[in-house]
Protein backbone atom coordinates (compact mmCIF):
# COMPACT_ATOMS: atom_id res chain seq x y z
CA UNK A 1 0.00 0.00 0.00
CA UNK A 2 1.19 3.52 -0.84
CA UNK A 3 1.81 5.90 1.98
CA UNK A 4 2.44 9.86 2.04
CA UNK A 5 5.04 10.82 4.60
CA UNK A 6 4.73 14.54 4.53
CA UNK A 7 7.63 16.16 6.69
CA UNK A 8 8.03 19.83 8.04
CA UNK A 9 10.76 21.67 8.76
CA UNK A 10 11.56 23.97 11.64
CA UNK A 11 12.53 27.45 11.07
CA UNK A 12 16.08 28.13 9.74
CA UNK A 13 16.38 24.26 8.92
CA UNK A 14 18.55 25.02 5.65
CA UNK A 15 22.07 24.50 7.04
CA UNK A 16 21.30 21.15 9.42
CA UNK A 17 19.22 19.90 6.45
CA UNK A 18 22.56 20.13 3.99
CA UNK A 19 24.47 18.51 6.61
CA UNK A 20 22.18 15.36 7.32
CA UNK A 21 21.40 15.09 3.36
CA UNK A 22 23.72 12.71 1.88
CA UNK A 23 21.90 10.53 5.09
CA UNK A 24 18.53 10.91 4.05
CA UNK A 25 19.04 10.45 0.23
CA UNK A 26 20.53 7.01 0.98
CA UNK A 27 17.20 6.01 3.00
CA UNK A 28 15.62 7.48 0.32
CA UNK A 29 17.45 5.49 -2.53
CA UNK A 30 17.26 1.97 -0.31
CA UNK A 31 13.64 2.49 -1.22
CA UNK A 32 14.04 3.36 -4.64
CA UNK A 33 16.58 0.20 -5.26
CA UNK A 34 13.93 -1.86 -3.69
CA UNK A 35 11.01 -0.33 -6.25
CA UNK A 36 9.15 1.12 -3.69
CA UNK A 37 10.06 4.51 -4.02
CA UNK A 38 6.93 6.79 -6.48
CA UNK A 39 8.36 10.38 -5.86
CA UNK A 40 10.39 12.25 -2.96
CA UNK A 41 11.24 16.02 -3.07
CA UNK A 42 11.19 18.88 -0.88
CA UNK A 43 9.15 22.15 -0.72
CA UNK A 44 11.62 25.15 -1.82
CA UNK A 45 10.54 28.26 -0.04
CA UNK A 46 8.64 30.74 -1.96
CA UNK A 47 11.04 33.60 -1.16
CA UNK A 48 14.76 32.70 0.10
CA UNK A 49 16.81 29.40 0.19
CA UNK A 50 15.79 26.35 1.92
CA UNK A 51 12.61 24.60 2.36
CA UNK A 52 9.65 24.06 4.43
CA UNK A 53 9.74 20.29 4.19
CA UNK A 54 9.43 17.08 2.22
CA UNK A 55 7.12 15.03 0.73
CA UNK A 56 7.65 10.89 -0.05
CA UNK A 57 5.70 8.34 -1.52
CA UNK A 58 6.25 4.93 -1.23
CA UNK A 59 4.92 1.37 -1.15
CA UNK A 60 5.06 -0.21 2.57
CA UNK A 61 3.30 -3.03 4.33
CA UNK A 62 1.17 -1.29 6.90
CA UNK A 63 0.88 2.34 8.12
CA UNK A 64 2.94 0.98 11.16
CA UNK A 65 6.03 -0.16 9.12
CA UNK A 66 5.45 3.73 7.10
CA UNK A 67 5.44 5.52 10.77
CA UNK A 68 8.73 3.38 11.63
CA UNK A 69 10.36 3.67 8.84
CA UNK A 70 9.28 7.99 8.91
CA UNK A 71 10.51 7.88 12.86
CA UNK A 72 14.44 6.31 12.10
CA UNK A 73 15.01 9.39 8.95
CA UNK A 74 18.30 11.17 9.81
CA UNK A 75 15.80 14.80 9.24
CA UNK A 76 13.79 13.66 12.39
CA UNK A 77 16.72 12.42 14.08
CA UNK A 78 18.76 15.22 14.14
CA UNK A 79 15.56 18.63 13.92
CA UNK A 80 15.38 18.46 10.80
CA UNK A 81 11.78 18.17 10.87
CA UNK A 82 9.17 19.83 13.37
CA UNK A 83 6.43 17.53 12.63
CA UNK A 84 6.06 14.53 10.31
CA UNK A 85 2.57 12.95 8.91
CA UNK A 86 2.31 9.87 7.66
CA UNK A 87 -1.20 8.90 5.61
CA UNK A 88 -2.57 6.25 3.57
CA UNK A 89 -2.13 7.33 -0.31
CA UNK A 90 -4.26 6.28 -3.36
CA UNK A 91 -2.53 7.08 -6.88
CA UNK A 92 -4.73 7.76 -9.60
CA UNK A 93 -2.75 9.88 -11.92
CA UNK A 94 -0.02 8.36 -13.68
Amino acid sequence: MLFAIIGTDVPNSYSKRLSVRPAHVARLETLHQSGRLVLAGPFPLEVGEGFSGSLIVADFPSLDEAKLWADADPYVQTGVYALVSVKPFKQVFP
